[in-house]
């Protein structure tokens, strides 16, 4: 079955009434689909540590809920059907038949998270290599490349205080990242948010990238660093962008369709 007729099948199946009849309207379905891609989008770039981390995606039309990833699956694994549905409470609205639970750390933060950041509708949490190294740095990122000074005066710190998994460490956190989008955890990895699941994608792929240049550069040994001129100039430029991602993500959701269209499932 080719991407453009799974695709089909799937909004017929939503037109059947099968998923409106579990209680998920189109808006959640649709999002659900756009979630799952992104799961699959940072396995594909490299970002997923096996079945750990986490990304959640808050409800359209409802502002307590949001859906995030079973406890178990491969980023590969997840689909549209597979997302928890949760209250940010902890009621459980959809629990996928998998026999699968929840990760604490992903209720931990991202109910933090979300209750005090309205603004995020997407929040990814990640721990890869060369963001863990930077977060092991005294000086934390630095100006090194265009993919930086994007970032730079914008990042929240946060220390590290053991794996996120106590709510007694949820105020800290949610103080530590005030109004920024993106936050380096000391000794830990990366939070990044977004006003939408383009806009998410984009802060982490942009800083991720950020961090893999830093790192090559100190192994090489020979810094240069942009001066404060150059840094402003490349603010100033993708501010003019009132939302970011949005082209971006089109691409990345045509090459999800040709790899694997089952997260649309």
């Amino acid at each position: 079955m080719t991407a453009h007729t799974q695709a089909a099948a799937l909004a017929a199946e939503y037109d059947a009434g099968v998923w409106s009849a579990r209680g998920v309207g189109e808006a959640e379905w649709r999002l659900r689909q756009d979630l799952a891609a992104l799961y699959r989008a940072v396995h594909r770039y490299g970002m997923s540590d096996l079945i750990y981390n986490h990304i959640t995606a808050r409800v359209p039309g409802e502002d307590d809920a949001i859906l995030l990833n079973p406890y178990g699956l491969l980023y590969t694994e997840v689909s549209a059907s597979n997302l928890f549905k949760i209250r940010l409470n902890g009621d459980i609205l959809y629990e996928p038949d998998i026999g699968l639970g929840l990760n604490p750390a992903a209720y931990v933060i991202h109910t933090a998270v979300h209750a005090a950041r309205h603004d995020l509708q997407c929040v990814l949490h990640v721990h890869t290599r060369a963001s863990t190294a930077v977060s092991a740095m005294e000086c934390g990122l630095l100006p090194l490349s265009q993919q930086a000074c994007l970032f730079h005066g914008r990042i929240a710190y946060h220390d590290f205080s053991g794996p996120e998994v106590l709510l007694s460490q949820q105020q800290r956190l949610v103080q530590d990242l005030g109004d920024r989008h993106v936050a380096i955890l000391r000794n830990h990895g990366l939070l990044v948010g977004g006003r939408t699941i383009a806009e998410a994608f984009f802060h982490l792929y942009w800083l991720e990238s950020a961090c893999r240049i830093q790192v090559d550069a100190m192994a090489a040994g020979q810094l240069r660093q942009a001066d404060a001129a150059a840094v402003q100039s490349t603010r100033e430029a993708f501010a003019r962008v009132p939302i970011r991602g949005d082209r971006e993500w089109a691409a990345i959701r045509r090459e999800m369709d040709r790899l694997d269209p089952s997260y649309r499932d």
